[in-house]
């Protein structure tokens, strides 16, 4: 008899537990006649806006991805960054034709690469069984706990808004019912944002919850890490939260370090995809919260994995946020692994997000987007992602032309280009 590998035993191990995640899906699939999938389509559109309200940050262009399949169920999911030689040369060549519930062959054929394209698949398998995809996944969560992350028109730097009008800010939302609201650590005099905390929790008091984020990629520069540590030792007298991603993405040491340093907790590890650098973060320590996108991890099924691996290391996930018809997918994957947290991002002052989400309205056949209530999200209950989409509508303002929209990182545009 031939004995396994120890590589052989660790890839049969793995692809176990992956079987074991998806059984309630295939279960799915075996009482449904086989499905296919027929096409992809992936287009821009942007919703009729008033100039004026546009300007002041409605939120009204998105990316549709639609995956359409030989039994007429269609999967919708509202993304961003799109190419149409993506389309082309790797999407439709990996997916269509294939069986629509081969989820993790779909990943190993591509998929991990365009987390849009796998939501709007989730969204069909749920059309199909008539559950939302949360419930398939074994979740039972239907609310999630909401705090609202900030970028002020003007200066990435933020340094025109002064400390009264931040904290003005915090308290409109703290009257909304939110539980929370996370800033972005930019200011140029690094602990001044310790220092605008201050200002916060006085307005907001001792039970809202204040996030920092450094978003170490786009600050424009890196701390060093005694000013990390002075800026987070700054944060704990004023009980912020988290400190979020204060070094490089790729210093997976530096955090490890100051979370062992501070009482803080210290957050990151939200623009990775795949499973691997999650592993290198875990096995480091790098984080006492970690995050994910359910987009750039590569779908709402990594995130699936992302958890159980967190849960392996007990270590919390909270997924990076997101806004308007984007949130559909990330509410079902937030459910599905019972997160504490909902992140809405990124809101204009001072307009609350059902303003500012308002425009995406004309796609859907509901009087509302997601239904907010002491704070809390209700995780739409519908088959799939839990949208009533418009398909007329969706139509009517599809773009023409190749256009990628990056309304949130402005920086993907060149990253996700084909060359």
């Amino acid at each position: 008899m031939k004995h396994p590998t120890r590589r052989g035993f660790l890839a049969a191990s793995a692809a176990a537990v992956s079987s074991s995640l998806l059984a309630p899906v295939r279960a799915v699939a075996q009482a449904a006649k086989p499905v296919r999938i027929s096409n992809v389509d992936i287009f821009p559109i942007e919703i009729p806006t008033p100039k004026r309200e546009a300007e002041a940050g409605k939120y009204n262009q998105y990316t549709v991805v639609k995956v359409e399949t030989d039994v007429g169920v269609r999967g919708y999911c509202f993304d961003r960054g799109w190419n149409d030689r993506l389309l082309e040369k790797q999407i439709r060549p990996a997916l269509v034709g294939q069986d629509l519930f081969a989820i993790e062959r779909h990943l190993k054929a591509g998929l991990v690469e365009w987390g849009g394209v796998e939501h709007a698949i989730w969204d069909a398998i749920g059309k199909i069984a008539g559950q939302p995809v949360y419930r398939l996944l074994g979740g039972s969560k239907t609310r999630l706990k909401v705090y609202v992350s900030i970028l002020w028109k003007g200066p990435g730097d933020q340094s025109h808004i002064s400390f009264p009008q931040q904290a003005e800010n915090a308290l409109l939302l703290k009257k909304a019912g939110f539980k929370g609201t996370k800033l972005r650590a930019f200011l140029p005099n690094p602990l001044d944002n310790a220092a605008v905390c201050g200002e916060m929790r006085k307005a907001v008091g001792p039970d809202f919850a204040i996030m920092m984020d450094r978003v170490a990629h786009l600050s424009g520069k890196v701390w060093d890490y005694d000013t990390a540590l002075k800026v987070a030792r700054g944060m704990e007298k004023h009980n912020v939260t988290w400190l979020e991603e204060p070094f490089d993405r790729a210093d997976f040491l530096s955090p490890a370090r100051l979370k062992r340093e501070v009482d803080i907790p210290i957050a990151g590890a939200e623009r990775y995809t795949g499973l691997d650098a999650y592993r290198e973060v875990l096995v480091n320590d790098c984080f006492d919260i970690m995050q994910t996108d359910p987009t750039i991890s590569g779908g709402i099924f990594t995130v699936v994995k992302v958890a159980a691996l967190c849960q392996a290391f007990h270590k919390p996930l909270v997924l990076h946020g997101t806004m308007g018809l984007r949130l559909a997918g990330w509410l079902q994957a937030s459910a599905a692994i019972g997160a504490e947290w909902q992140e809405f991002a990124l809101m204009t002052p001072p307009m609350l997000p059902e303003e500012q989400w308002e425009p995406c309205l004309k796609v859907l056949n509901s009087k509302k987007v997601f239904t907010v209530e002491d704070g809390y999200v209700q995780v739409p209950s519908g088959p799939g992602l839990g949208m009533d989409v418009n398909e007329e509508a969706v139509q009517r303002y599809r773009g023409t032309k190749d256009r990628r929209f990056f309304p949130m990182y402005p920086e993907l545009d060149d990253a996700l280009k084909l060359t």
